[in-house]
């Protein structure tokens, strides 16, 4: 009986083994495209994130440049107040 065993085991053995060889390049297929997607989402997802957050920045620095714009005009119309006040 344990060679009926023996036998019965061996071909369960031989049998994944054979089935694990077949399927392993379609497995290993869907696990490169399943990783491009996750790959290609996360690239989206970052990017998105990242063009908001610059978008924030750069209206920041525009209201910055702004600011300093007004603030360099009030010191040329201070600058020559004290001028025309002088003579």
């Amino acid at each position: 009986m344990s060679d009926t065993s023996d036998s019965h085991d061996n071909k369960a053995t031989d049998l994944k083994a054979r089935i694990k060889q077949i399927t392993q390049p379609i497995v290993d297929s869907l696990d490169s495209r399943l990783s491009a997607q996750v790959d290609k989402r996360v690239d989206q997802r970052v990017e998105e994130t990242m063009k908001d957050r610059l978008a924030v920045i750069e209206r920041a620095v525009a209201d910055l440049d702004r600011t300093v714009h007004q603030l360099e005009a009030r010191l040329k119309e201070h600058g020559e107040d004290a001028k025309d006040s002088d003579k």
